[in-house]
């Protein structure tokens, strides 16, 4: 049975709440009164005994704005100057913002690349559990001071995507400059209407969202229907509202039907496997058959060798790694018992065949089921 929105909202006592670029900002640069008012409304909740974790856009927003540039800089350096700048700005004025309700902020800078190895996953994760029994509000942003594209999240949706899944966490909640999900853009379509509610993740929705990024932000519908997928696929609900609304959070919690609520599968998945699943970046690819498909997506078996019909990229073992169809629908990760050289030798082959061809047969499988996680909506997670 799943879950729905005023269970959600009532059972939560861990949120993530994610604030854009576009409604932390105004001409002049950040908009301090609404950087009061999300801090505001986050100690009410806490007042109400749950456990905030605010994730935040607007750093290079208001490096932009500091330094007197128009718009921002397309080369990475220059883009990391500007984030320091604004971090600074950032964090300094939600700190007297929580400051004026008694609470104190921690402020936590993260790559793609921290969260990839496990023992800094791990880390993350225990600060982050130290500082909420401290009852300090984490403020995380990730550190575009540092990363480069090939360690980017990409967005800050992807980031609270995956801090929902390293913490955890009862709901996250995307406050944007809009009102939710809506059936064609507002902004061109004055009769568009808003959906309350997306239940599955049909690939007409992604045409729906489009990838429309806002001035500042990096990140448009897009991406929140991605991040949705993330949390929903391990058993988290979401919802995109617009933070521009006066006491939306609290509003929210009291029950209010703001915005759209994306409705999470029934059945939590393991912190291991949000890991492996939305955490680490594939190395490669394994490409299998009908049979290995059915029996992965719908038994629950583990991949072997007499499934798999090609492999893309090369990789050691213990590397995480996409499979698909031959159509080229991705239907999971997994971490893998041997090397893409291997691979390459035993595919097709049953697994009492491996030792022949290899000299040697260290597993039975390729990719265990309990180091393979579905991620696709064929896999029923979402009904297509």
């Amino acid at each position: 049975m799943k879950t729905d929105r005023k269970t959600s909202f009532d059972n939560a006592k861990r949120v993530i709440v994610k604030v854009g670029s576009n409604v932390l900002t105004e001409d002049s640069g950040l908009d301090l009164n609404v950087v009061r008012s999300i801090s505001r409304q986050i100690c009410r909740l806490i007042d109400r005994g749950l456990e905030v974790i605010l994730v935040t856009s607007g750093a290079m927003a208001a490096g932009i704005r500091k330094i007197g540039l128009t718009k921002r800089p397309d080369e990475i350096p220059k883009r990391q100057a500007v984030s320091a700048v604004g971090q600074a700005s950032l964090i300094m004025e939600y700190e007297n913002a929580f400051e004026r309700y008694g609470n104190k902020v921690a402020q936590i800078l993260l790559t793609s690349d921290d969260l990839n190895n496990r023992k800094r996953y791990l880390n993350a994760r225990n600060t982050l559990y130290t500082l909420l029994s401290w009852q300090v509000v984490p403020i995380i942003n990730e550190n575009d001071t540092v990363a480069i594209e090939s360690i980017k999240f990409g967005d800050n949706d992807n980031l609270a995507a995956m801090i929902a899944l390293l913490m955890d966490a009862d709901i996250l909640i995307i406050l944007s400059d809009i009102d939710g999900l809506y059936a064609k853009d507002p902004r061109t379509h004055p009769d568009a209407e808003l959906i309350p509610m997306v239940t599955t993740f049909k690939k007409s929705l992604e045409k729906v969202a489009g990838d429309i990024p806002g001035s500042l932000g990096t990140g448009g519908m897009l991406s929140k229907i991605k991040a949705a997928k993330k949390v929903t696929s391990a058993g988290v609900p979401m919802v995109i509202a617009n933070g521009n609304v006066p006491d939306i959070l609290e509003k929210l919690f009291d029950g209010g039907s703001y915005g759209t609520f994306f409705v999470p599968q029934a059945e939590r998945l393991p912190s291991r496997k949000c890991w492996i699943g939305y955490s680490l970046k594939p190395e490669g690819v394994i490409v299998i058959d009908q049979g290995a498909a059915t029996a992965v997506l719908k038994r629950g078996k583990s991949l072997l060798s007499s499934g798999i019909v090609g492999v893309e990229g090369d990789f050691g073992i213990g590397a995480p790694v996409e499979f698909k169809t031959v159509e080229s629908d991705i239907l999971g990760t997994g971490l893998v018992n041997y090397s893409s050289v291997d691979i390459r030798k035993i595919m097709g082959l049953q697994s009492r065949q491996i030792q022949e061809r290899l000299g040697e047969k260290p597993y039975d499988e390729v990719i265990h089921r309990d180091n393979l996680v579905i991620t696709t909506e064929l896999g029923g997670i979402h009904e297509c």
